[in-house]
């Protein structure tokens, strides 16, 4: 049963927050260097001052409340998505999959645009009917029963708009997770996702490198310090998640900490400026869906998960590859370089290769019409 849902936290709630920001021991804290041991401490500061003293919480409960959201039972888990039906008499259906440390607040600033692109200059014939889910596990949707990898996630987020939304076919677009998810989509329910778009270079081929330069490439995944340099994360959250978890539930900063490094590491911004990509209200709000529904724990489950099933590898020597029309959005910043076409092509049908000069793994913040266009621009080979 699909059910309306509206985001009203309980005051109680968010004053909980507020008490502990402001009870943040900042007198212990040591001295840092700049951003090279983690998180810059002036920053957090900073943030954190702002937090307390401007952060209106309830002004962007409004911003989402302004989108239909709902809540179903799919698979056993209680999903909670927005669904923005679009403009016109034919619109196509799109599923937008967040990744971590995102959240469907990340979509907010593309979904009118993507569902009525007539208010903004564009075509009524582009508009999609835009669907965003929070994740199992993430935001206000409910935990899988055990860590669920993108695999898994998969097969729920085709459920929700198969069977409980009713589509025979659609369109998805993920970054970060999202990549990963769209991925399976293409590749285990090609029956109904007719197309993917990705802005994340996530899985491997099961035989690997073939070519001296899919091979340097593959090298400079384990030898980039953008890449190596950023590994802790990942390793804690696949490996013991738990643990992790038992700070990260009791520390607000410690949250917005954990979340803003990786904004600041994987964008595009202008040397150690993380506000010239992202504002203080933005990053906020993300990290505020994580602590007002009390999901950091599940939300790492994902790394755990991908890694019971099998890690990058992306199908079989049998099927290594996904066959649906595939269109590859490549920002220059992003947290890991893209592979050789050549390896990308042995991955997924490849029908659209497009290099941007600006923005970084958070592209619906960071570039957002760029976005939108190439989103837009690929679904048109195939309406």
């Amino acid at each position: 049963m699909v059910t309306p849902f509206t985001i009203d936290i309980p005051e109680q709630t968010l004053e909980q927050i507020r008490r502990r920001v402001a009870d943040f021991p900042w007198q212990d804290m040591t001295q840092d260097e700049g951003w090279d041991h983690g998180t810059n401490l002036d920053y957090m500061k900073e943030l954190c001052a702002y937090w307390l003293e401007s952060y209106d919480w309830r002004a962007h409960e409004q911003k989402m409340n302004a989108f239909d959201h709902f809540k179903a039972e799919v698979d056993g888990i209680e999903m909670h998505y927005i669904f923005e039906k679009g403009s016109g008499d034919n619109p196509m259906p799109l599923l937008i999959s967040h990744g971590w440390p995102g959240s469907f607040v990340e979509s907010l600033d593309i979904i009118e645009k993507l569902a009525h692109p007539e208010r903004f200059g564009g075509r009524v014939e582009d508009a999609f009917d835009v669907i965003v889910p929070s994740l199992p596990g993430f935001g206000f949707s409910g935990r899988p029963p055990r860590p669920f990898g993108p695999r898994a996630m998969a097969g729920v987020l085709n459920s929700l708009v198969t069977d409980v939304l009713g589509y025979d076919s659609y369109y998805a677009h993920g970054a970060d997770w999202g990549s990963a998810i769209s991925s399976w989509l293409g590749y285990d329910h090609a029956d109904h996702c007719r197309a993917i778009h990705i802005n994340f270079p996530t899985m491997r081929h099961i035989d690997g490198p073939q070519t001296p330069e899919e091979e340097a490439w593959a090298r400079s995944c384990e030898t980039l310090p953008r890449v190596v340099l950023q590994n802790g994360y990942r390793t804690q959250q696949a490996t013991k998640p738990q643990t992790l978890s038992y700070a990260m539930m009791d520390s607000p900063v410690g949250v917005a900490a954990w979340i803003v490094e990786k904004f600041h590491a994987w964008s595009d911004i202008d040397g150690d400026n993380v506000e010239s990509a992202h504002t203080k209200d933005g990053m906020l709000t993300n990290i505020m869906v994580y602590l007002v529904t009390k999901t950091f724990n599940t939300s790492t489950w994902i790394y755990y998960g991908r890694r019971e099933e099998g890690g990058r590898i992306l199908g079989t020597k049998e099927r290594p590859r996904v066959e649906v029309p595939t269109a590859a959005a490549m920002f220059p910043a992003e947290s890991f370089p893209w592979p050789p076409r050549s390896y990308a092509e042995r991955l997924y049908n490849i029908q659209r290769w497009t290099a941007f000069s600006h923005g970084g793994h958070f592209a619906s913040l960071e570039e957002p019409d760029v976005l939108i266009n190439d989103i837009v621009a690929f679904a048109r080979s195939f309406r």
